[in-house]
């Protein structure tokens, strides 16, 4: 194996999505030997009036990192869509609009948060998952990024602590110090080195599908916790005229289940159905623009989030409930923190250096474990029908929807600074 200075400071990002390029751009940018290992599978061009049924909602903290990348001005404005306020909803999915503003009781949880109180210029902003891996190749290649185009079949090392070898699907061998496990929940790389995971299924699956609305959005997130599950509807440019909504609906799986196994033309009216009652009317009628799409819900964490030689970013080390959409931004501040890390070691220290590695680790210990118990706390809490549990969780969001101080701490603990 080659252990020259070259190879073993070489690191290379294993997967070709959102969080591999945006580890590998990071890295580069931090003066560090960078390539990036998987597909380069063609992107469809962006066309006016289509939209990728999958998008993000990117905290101010993630919009900040990819502004630091040079990726933020690369997205196109008219794909983009600032979140400037939130309304969450309990339990009383059934009640008008108008009620749910009405009624103080404790049935009827409500709470307003906005981007001003936290001062902030957005909550969010609403950005398809498509144009911003477009934007994230575009800098890729203008940083000259060596993408190479095969899949990760394996590694060796030939010592507790030396650079590795990885092979490819192609019969590649490729030394490098350091690998970035980019590559998803399932990972072959984590997988590859013994990492296990722990993991809790949700009887959730995740429905997604955008929606034209009757009446306008106006710039607002809505999340309803539902007798089904947790529905959310998220801002997006107008489409034809109209405007328009993505929506996340974390649904019983039995119950989601029997929906997609509808025909088109039943499913489209029995989710209009569904959605304007859950809804309450708030956005009038609810027309589907895009087929119904569903993901199994899970909770996933790996035991650990580095091993020598390797450190894991996004899906691969964790995952959360979608709940609060935090899911990709997690995986940025994976990207960020381990970037920021490599380039701070001591000149004497390695890439694959484990102690170099366990600080990247401990500086996302705490961020993470604090978005892994609220997503599942509140997933549970709103799981539960039991009434003495409906009747408290609805009281105490009438209760915060009340505390100003609150509100702001929440929306700045949203933003991810």
């Amino acid at each position: 194996m080659n252990t020259s200075r070259s190879s073993a400071s070489t690191i290379i990002v294993i997967g070709t999505g959102i969080a591999g390029l945006a580890s590998a751009l990071a890295l580069a940018r931090k003066d560090q030997d960078v390539a990036l290992l998987g597909p380069k599978a063609p992107l469809p061009p962006a066309r006016a009036g289509e939209f990728d049924p999958r998008v993000y909602a990117i905290s101010p903290a993630s919009q900040q990192f990819l502004a630091e990348l040079g990726i933020w001005d690369l997205l196109p404005p008219d794909r983009v869509t600032p979140v400037d306020a939130m309304e969450v909803f309990g339990d009383a999915a059934s009640a008008s609009a108008d009620a749910l503003r009405r009624l103080p009781a404790p049935s009827t949880g409500r709470v307003e948060l906005s981007a001003w109180q936290g001062g902030l210029a957005a909550m969010a902003w609403i950005v398809e998952s498509r144009e911003l891996e477009r934007a994230l190749r575009q800098a890729v290649q203008m940083f000259n990024i060596r993408w190479i185009a095969d899949r990760y079949a394996g590694l060796e090392r030939h010592a507790p602590d030396a650079p590795l070898m990885l092979r490819t699907a192609n019969h590649a061998s490729l030394p490098c110090g350091l690998a970035v496990g980019a590559d998803g929940a399932e990972s072959p790389l984590r997988e590859s080195i013994g990492l296990p995971v722990t993991r809790s299924a949700y009887d959730a699956t995740g429905l997604v599908m955008h929606l034209s609305v009757a009446l306008p959005h106006q710039g607002r997130a809505r999340q309803w916790f539902t007798p089904d599950g947790v529905l959310a509807l998220l801002p997006m440019p107008d489409a034809d005229g109209q405007p328009q909504v993505s929506m996340v609906w974390s649904m019983r799986t039995a119950k989601a289940d029997a929906l997609l196994g509808m025909d088109a033309a039943t499913q489209r009216v029995a989710m209009g159905e569904r959605l304007f009652e859950a809804t309450g009317g708030l956005l009038g009628a609810l027309t589907a623009r895009t087929s119904l799409v569903g993901f199994p819900l899970a909770l996933q964490t790996a035991s650990q989030m580095v091993a020598p030689g390797v450190a894991l970013v996004g899906d691969a080390a964790h995952l959360v409930h979608p709940l609060a959409g935090q899911g990709l931004n997690l995986g940025l501040g994976d990207a960020k923190a381990l970037a920021d890390t490599l380039a701070a070691r001591e000149a004497y220290r390695n890439v694959y250096d484990l102690r170099v590695l366990r600080r990247y680790q401990r500086a996302r210990a705490e961020p993470l474990l604090a978005m892994r118990l609220a997503t599942d706390g509140l997933y549970r809490l709103f799981d539960s029908q039991l009434a003495p549990v409906n009747w408290l969780r609805n009281a105490g969001m009438n209760v915060v929807d009340r505390l100003p101080p609150l509100k702001r701490l929440l929306v700045q603990g949203a933003s991810g600074r």
